[in-house]
């Protein structure tokens, strides 16, 4: 090649950056072998490589243990109050906002979910007035994937006094419109909420491997609280996504 190396290897994760976000290689495709993207762009298969460590250390691909290297690019998901909505959620048959979501960009949303009687953590205890050190909830957790690419991991928490012996325990299928349509039905609509936003951390151990990212690769943390119109708090969920593949936005009046 004319170039330097550095130049090159630069030059060819540039291109196949472009590629990604133009379509050529959709979410969720596997890359041609190294040695096919090498002649592809006159390049070394060295150059191809360490092409490759860049896109995935911006979360564009991700190498799998014998399944090549999937395309891993998502346009960030709009995180903003109107994902709440009632239509929104259970547009189409939808299993909540991120179901509408994932099904707007053409991707194939996925739900591993399980349930279990737990403490809560001391914070989820003191917002829904509940004595610490105690099994009084129902934590419903769930990972969530756009066409097999792992994109949030939540913890919805709820008293046990609403949650127990109600769909809410059920492991699947996911509950159309989610864990806010079944709470309405159980007669404990949400009629506000509340977020708090940690915009930039490093995973554990546990979220990286569940999320399937590297542990330099900062997440945000956002805890969701519901509330009913009688000022009880009926929901907590606390979501874990790579902060490359979320934007918040908000509108509210000003005086």
């Amino acid at each position: 090649m004319q170039h330097s190396e550095r130049h090159g290897f630069r030059e060819i994760a540039s291109k196949i950056r472009q590629e990604i976000i133009e379509g050529q290689w959709p979410t969720g495709a596997v890359l041609p072998p190294e040695p096919e993207l090498a002649e592809r762009y006159g390049a070394s298969r060295s150059l191809v490589n360490r092409a490759m460590q860049v896109l995935a250390a911006e979360g564009m691909v991700r190498p799998r243990q014998g399944r090549g290297t999937m395309v891993t690019w998502l346009p960030p998901m709009l995180h903003s109050p109107a994902r709440y909505d009632r239509a929104t959620r259970e547009n189409q048959g939808a299993r909540g906002a991120f179901d509408a979501e994932v099904r707007a960009r053409g991707l194939e949303p996925q739900h591993e979910i399980s349930t279990e009687h737990a403490e809560p953590p001391t914070n989820v205890a003191e917002i829904f007035g509940l004595p610490t050190g105690e099994v009084n909830c129902l934590v419903r957790r769930r990972r969530l994937l756009a066409s097999g690419i792992p994109v949030r991991l939540n913890a919805s928490w709820f008293p046990l006094d609403i949650a127990e012996g109600t769909v809410l325990e059920e492991n699947g299928p996911v509950i159309v419109g989610g864990v806010k349509s079944a709470l309405s039905e159980l007669g404990y609509a949400q009629v506000s909420a509340r977020e708090e936003i940690v915009p930039s951390r490093l995973p554990s151990t546990a979220e990286a491997n569940a999320l399937e990212i590297s542990p330099e690769r900062t997440v945000v943390e956002i805890t969701h609280v519901g509330m009913t119109a009688e000022g009880r708090a009926v929901e907590v969920t606390i979501s874990v996504a790579p902060a490359h593949y979320l934007t918040a936005q908000y509108e509210f009046p000003l005086a």
